[in-house]
This record gives C-alpha cells, sequence and structure tokens, in this order.
C-alpha cells in the first residue's frame, strides 16, 4: 500500500511535538495516548493493525496485534482521518523529555530499524513489524532485548529519542555504544554486542559489562539520555538523592 503523504511541523525543543497536516481523506497512525490534539473534522479510531494491508484477515490481524503486545506497547494503534473540508492538523507530543526524528522512509530505501518504543506516529499505508536480533548475546544484553521495531514503507514516520539526538553515518566504520543510547539504525548496519573491556573495567569503569557494537555502512540515530537512565536519575534511590541529602545536611 502506497503511504498517504502529510506534511509536518515538529515544535518545542525540550519537550517536542509534532504537527501532521491532513489533507481530506488522509490518515496518520499514532501509539495510544500520543495524540496532543487535533482540529475539528479529524475523527479517530483505535484498531489491531496498521493498516498497511486492508485485505490482511482477522488471524493477520490477530498476529500483528498479538506482536505489539510482546514489545510492551498497546494492542491498538490510533488511527486518525480528516474527514472534512481542507487541510486538518492534529498533533502528538514526545512521551518524555527528548527530540522527535522524522524519516522519510522512501529515502532509506523502505525500511528502519528502531528500538521498540521509539515510534511515535507515522503516514498510513507505514507497516510496523517485530524484529528478532538474531545474535543470542545481543538478545540477553542489548538493553532491548530480542526485539526490536521495523518500519517498511515510502511515507513519513517519526520516532522519539530522549534528550538530543546524534546522527553518524558509518563507512564500514565501528561505533561502540552504551546500549540503551541506540535510538534506531538502517538494515545495512550490523548490530551485535561486546564486553566493555577486561573484568575490571567491566566492574569498576561504570559503563556497564556490555556495549553495544555498531559496524559496517548506513546512518545510526543515537539518545543522550534514554528513559531508564532518566528513571534512574530521578529515582529516590538513585545516585542524585545522595547530592539532596549532602545539600539538605
Amino acid at each position: 500500500m502506497q503511504s498517504h503523504e502529510i506534511d509536518y511541523k515538529i515544535v518545542g525543543h525540550d519537550v517536542q511535538l509534532v504537527e501532521v497536516g491532513l489533507d481530506p481523506g488522509e490518515t496518520v497512525i499514532a501509539e495510544a495516548g500520543a495524540m496532543l490534539y487535533m482540529e475539528d473534522g479529524i475523527t479517530f479510531t483505535s484498531r489491531m493493525g496498521d493498516g498497511s494491508n486492508p485485505s490482511a484477515g482477522l488471524f493477520d490481524k490477530l498476529l500483528a496485534a498479538g506482536s505489539r503486545v510482546i514489545t510492551g506497547e498497546s494492542l491498538f494503534l490510533t488511527h486518525f482521518t480528516n474527514q472534512g473540508w481542507g487541510r486538518k492538523t492534529v498533533a502528538f507530543s514526545a512521551p518524555y523529555p527528548g527530540t522527535i526524528i522524522p524519516m522519510d522512509l522512501h529515502q532509506m530505501g523502505g525500511r528502519i530499524i528502531v528500538q521498540r518504543d521509539a515510534f511515535l506516529c507515522a503516514a498510513l499505508g507505514t507497516k510496523i513489524s517485530i524484529t528478532f536480533n538474531k545474535r543470542l548475546g545481543a538478545g540477553f544484553f542489548g538493553g532491548e532485548g530480542f526485539i526490536l521495531q521495523q518500519l517498511e514503507g515510502d511515507g513519513k514516520a517519526f520516532v522519539h529519542a530522549g534528550g538530543t539526538v546524534i546522527e553518524r553515518v558509518l563507512n564500514n566504520e565501528v561505533l561502540r555504544v552504551d546500549t540503551g543510547c541506540i535510538v534506531g539504525f538502517e538494515p545495512s548496519v550490523d548490530y551485535s554486542i561486546e564486553q566493555a573491556g577486561g573484568l575490571r573495567s567491566m566492574v569498576f569503569g561504570g559503563e556497564g559489562i556490555f556495549l553495544a557494537t555498531l559496524r559496517g555502512r548506513g546512518k545510526v540515530w543515537l539518545q543522550s539520555m534514554p528513559i531508564r537512565k532518566l528513571i534512574a536519575q530521578l529515582s529516590t534511590a538513585g545516585p542524585n538523592s545522595r547530592k539532596e541529602a549532602r545539600e539538605v545536611c
């Protein structure tokens, strides 16, 4: 299915939102609860599946919904359609402080792989599925497990990253990254997990036991503050709690 052509504008800095402009009859799909506001004339409905295959039967829809449950997402995706006259706007907000990354799947060869909680919204026609990391080490220690999300199509999709986004283009290079800081990468990039140095470095280095390794050719997107780090810093048992205690004393 050819994706709907949508226009967009990203608003904000620390906690961004994306405004999507829909012509009459156009549809955008989004994660449940992501909608911030919508203009009169836009209707929405929750559906099992992304709508990329209109002829899909009940079994295919149940399979797609089950895959979303495996990734920890809502069972349903919300479809927003402009049923009015003229262009209408619907806006989606990021779930936590960070950056929204627009991705034109047509320019990226029709496919991109992202971490399982990165997807925010996309033009109707975008296929959202799961892909399993084939490497055992990456599955157990990669932060996101065996399961990643795959976005396929020829339209625009939007993913969310925590903190600042770093975009790198690898040219037969190797990049080692904190396992939780990967947002997404092109399929041409190989993803694996390696030990973070020797035993002393793994135990006392503060960088964790394993690092993600990206190698090959293609684009990768990294985030400076993944949600697990943000939660850890804000937690009462986190490292900042000791700083607050010292300040009170």
